[in-house]
C-alpha cells in the first residue's frame, strides 16, 4: 500500500477505543517528528533497516507504564492512529 493510500486511513481515536489492543501488544507509539503514513508504509514494506533504526533511536516504542497510566487517567487525550496489521500505530495529539 502506498504512503498516499495509508495517509487516507489515518484516523483520530480515543485511548479507550485502543486499550484492548494493548493487551495483545499491538500498539506502537510513533514519535511526533515521524509521519504516521510514512512509518506505516515502511512497516508494510517490511523495511527492517529503516524500522530497526527508528526502534534503536526510540522513535518507535511500545507504550511505557507511565504513558499507559497517563492515558488511563486522562480520557480527553486523542491520538492519530493507523492500522498496519497486526499493529496499531499511534501518535498522541497535542491538545
Amino acid at each position: 500500500m502506498s504512503k498516499e493510500e495509508l495517509a487516507l486511513q489515518v484516523d483520530e481515536a480515543r485511548w479507550e477505543w485502543m486499550r484492548a489492543h494493548l493487551e495483545r501488544g499491538g500498539i506502537i507509539v510513533v514519535a511526533r517528528e515521524l509521519d504516521l503514513a510514512s512509518v506505516g508504509e515502511r512497516i508494510a514494506a517490511d523495511d527492517t533497516a529503516t524500522v530497526g533504526g527508528w526502534i534503536e533511536e526510540k522513535r518507535l516504542t511500545r507504550p511505557s507504564a507511565e504513558q499507559i497510566a497517563t492515558w488511563d487517567e486522562n480520557r480527553d487525550i486523542r491520538f492519530a492512529m493507523l492500522v498496519v496489521s497486526p499493529y496499531i500505530l499511534v501518535q498522541e495529539k497535542l491538545l
